[in-house]
């Protein structure tokens, strides 16, 4: 096993563990069961938890000195990423009968609990970031703005999926909201909660993020839904902005290439820019269908 792989297990623990002790923190007994159990159920078991990793992985490479701060900051992103999932796959936006393999929240407890179900996790992100920052309240207050600007109006994820119900979208401006946001977000996070200034960060996570649409879009197009645990083709049945219906297949996998390069070399320089630049490399080479490497190369 090599160094970057005790990394990225390393960051999955942690990762796992502060998601369920925050789970745990408002699923209690009192709570309404079944929402507690939809709740759990939209967070467990979880997707690549790509979010949190990055966040994580950035806090590191910067000398992290305070590592409660950056376990809030992930969990936060990834309770706000499976909120956008409940609410992606409702039946007033994708209808979506499948999510990470078994049934959407939707069709698993119903339509109301999975608005409400939405609506809990994005209050419970900042609650996580309340509780591990309290000590904190310099970085709490920039983790906060960061997080919050990342979800809201005007360009966060909810201007994002906003931009599905207008006439037309700018590709590229709806791939930044939607996606890349969340993606800005992590490593401007991971960044200020180590203490260090989060934009020179914010580059990173706009890369990665719009590499990792096209990488979806791509997996919509080309994609099996068994394997994916989700149904596929839907860009082209609901016709969303895609990089494949703009670019074409061979030209989105162009473009995803570009972008992961891009991402690398943007790396501010850091105690731990070596080892992030190989953490990151590893990470998207996890983001194209596997039947398509081989024309990516």
């Amino acid at each position: 096993m090599d160094g970057t792989t005790r990394v990225e297990e390393a960051l999955s623990g942690a990762i796992e563990r502060a998601l369920t002790a925050a789970v745990s923190s408002v699923a209690t007994p009192g709570a309404p069961p079944r929402l507690a159990a939809a709740l759990r159920y939209a967070v467990f078991p979880g997707g690549a938890r790509i979010r949190p990793r990055l966040c994580l992985a950035v806090a590191c490479s910067c000398g992290d000195d305070e590592p409660g701060a950056a376990d809030a900051a992930a969990c936060a992103l990834e309770f706000l990423h499976c909120a956008s999932l409940v609410h992606d796959d409702l039946p007033c936006f994708d209808d979506a009968p499948l999510r990470r393999g078994k049934p959407s929240v939707h069709r698993a407890f119903g339509e109301r609990l999975a608005v409400l179900t939405g609506d809990a996790l994005i209050v419970l992100a900042f609650q996580t970031l309340a509780r591990g920052l309290a000590t904190n309240p310099a970085r709490l207050a920039s983790l906060m703005m960061i997080v919050a600007r990342s979800v809201g109006m005007p360009t966060g994820i909810v201007a994002g999926q906003a931009r599905e119900c207008e006439p037309s979208a700018d590709l590229a401006q709806y791939q930044r909201e939607k996606t890349g946001a969340l993606f800005a977000a992590a490593t401007m996070a991971g960044a200020a909660a180590a203490g260090v200034d989060p934009g020179p960060w914010r580059t990173l996570g706009e890369k990665l993020g719009e590499a990792f649409q096209v990488a979806d879009d791509l997996h919509d197009a080309t994609g099996d839904e068994a394997a994916l645990g989700k149904p596929v083709g839907r860009d082209v049945a609901l016709d969303r902005p895609s990089a494949v219906r703009s670019l074409g297949v061979e030209g989105a996998i162009a473009h995803l290439n570009q972008l992961v390069s891009e991402a690398a070399q943007s790396i501010p320089p850091c105690p731990g820019a070596d080892g992030l630049k190989e953490l990151i490399i590893m990470e998207t080479a996890r983001f194209l269908p596997r039947e398509l490497w081989q024309r990516a190369a």
